[in-house]
């Protein structure tokens, strides 16, 4: 039996100092003077259930080498996450039921993490045809995307929306962007951009593309899903959509909430990642909008890359950055509120991806996926679980830390410093 001593734990009430009994996997009570096995001290700590991620790169199959199964579990157990989303655009695309089959069961034989599978909205994620929804939803499959890519054909989108508009319960995510007017960039459009005279990605080659995605997910009735949103006017458009009664949902990265194209003016490859960072009016209203509600959930959008591909350069580096292990403290300094910090790493995207098993209040009987948070550690990443380091996190001091992660009533980290 374990014992997560003298915390501030997330409860079905509301918060509470108390300890948290864990036995056979799940929460056995919660309760002052509890005694058991194994301690985990949870002094100034909050208790809550373990992370979820909505936007996880494993890299598995087809590019190992920069992360795997096994690794980004590793990284998600360090960052607090129970459970992360498995994006389908690996080598081969996962947009067949074999495929996604084998990737489960490799996460079940590494068991640090709940791998939850998302598959592709067409076949080879080229946007043409649309997948079988229906043999990957009987997997296990809720989210449909061709995430890093957009379906611009609005005929396709219209077919694969309807055809997951029939599932209970899915529903479509969408990489907003419109590569006609993105190719051969780099960096947001704007100042820095033009101070470097590098070529830009311009905040409406996203606003466009969901203004029509969301034209089209109210003839189909989809639950529709704007993966990374980095633009005000992104913003504009979700929030208008909600108060018209349309099923939509939004996410948001924490470097976005972290940083703005200032970041990228040293050209460090480590701030290149898409969308890319935009200005410092975009990155308030990511933030406004995550406390609002216009926003739903904070999903890392970790993409590993190794450092001899992100060391080419800004321009030949690959676009994207790591974020499960430093997740947690930036969503802590960008809103500094406890029940919102559990709210959008946790219990939003548990339930968006219908996961009972996640993102539940700690009371006995529930499983036994917990993260122990220290909201004032300071400390300053240096290292990584993960394969690969290009975090934009790394060696910026940061405040707040996960102290201890178990998943499904095991202790897969705990009181690992970073550095001091």
């Amino acid at each position: 039996m374990i014992v997560i001593r003298g915390g501030l734990v997330l409860t079905p009430d509301g918060w509470t100092s108390s300890d948290v009994l864990v036995d056979d996997g799940r929460i056995a009570a919660v309760a002052p003077a509890l005694a058991g096995e194994v301690e985990i001290d949870a002094a100034g700590c909050l208790v809550g259930p373990g992370f979820v991620d909505m936007h996880t790169h494993l890299r598995e199959p087809g590019q190992i080498w920069k992360e795997d199964v096994a690794s980004a579990s590793a990284s998600a157990a360090a960052g607090g996450f129970t459970a992360i989303t498995a994006m389908p655009n690996t080598e081969p695309a996962m947009d067949s039921p074999e495929i996604i089959a084998s990737v489960l069961e490799t996460a079940r034989q590494v068991d640090l993490a709940a791998v939850i599978p998302s598959a592709a909205l067409t076949l080879g994620r080229l946007g043409a045809e649309p997948v079988d929804a229906t043999a990957l939803y009987l997997l296990g499959v809720r989210l449909f995307t061709d995430d890093g890519d957009s379906v611009a054909d609005p005929g396709v989108l219209e077919e694969v929306m309807t055809r997951v508009a029939a599932l209970p319960g899915a529903f479509v995510a969408q990489h907003a962007e419109d590569a006609t007017r993105t190719a051969g960039g780099h960096m947001h459009s704007g100042a820095v951009s033009r101070k470097l005279g590098v070529r830009g990605l311009p905040p409406e080659a996203e606003a466009d593309v969901v203004e029509r995605d969301l034209a089209v997910a109210a003839q189909t009735g989809v639950h529709y899903h704007c993966q990374h949103v980095s633009a005000k006017m992104t913003v504009d458009l979700l929030r208008a959509a909600k108060e018209s009664g349309l099923a939509v949902t939004a996410e948001v990265t924490p470097h976005h909430l972290t940083f703005d194209e200032s970041s990228v003016a040293d050209l460090n490859p480590d701030f290149k990642m898409y969308p890319p960072l935009r200005s410092r009016e975009d990155r308030i209203a990511l933030i406004e909008a995550l406390e609002d509600g216009t926003i739903d959930v904070v999903a890392t959008d970790h993409a590993p890359h190794l450092p001899e591909e992100k060391d080419a350069g800004f321009v030949a580096a690959p676009r994207g950055v790591i974020g499960l292990e430093t997740a947690a403290p930036a969503v802590w300094e960008a809103l500094g509120d406890r029940d919102r910090l559990f709210a959008v790493l946790s219990s939003t995207p548990a339930r968006l991806l219908g996961r009972a098993d996640q993102g539940r209040p700690i009371e006995p009987g529930v499983e036994a996926n917990l993260v122990v948070f220290d909201p004032s550690a300071i400390w300053v990443p240096d290292r990584f679980e993960s394969k690969s380091a290009n975090s934009p996190y790394r060696g910026r001091p940061m405040q707040g830390r996960v102290r201890a992660t178990l998943y499904r009533g095991s202790v897969v980290h705990r009181n690992r410093v970073v550095s001091a």
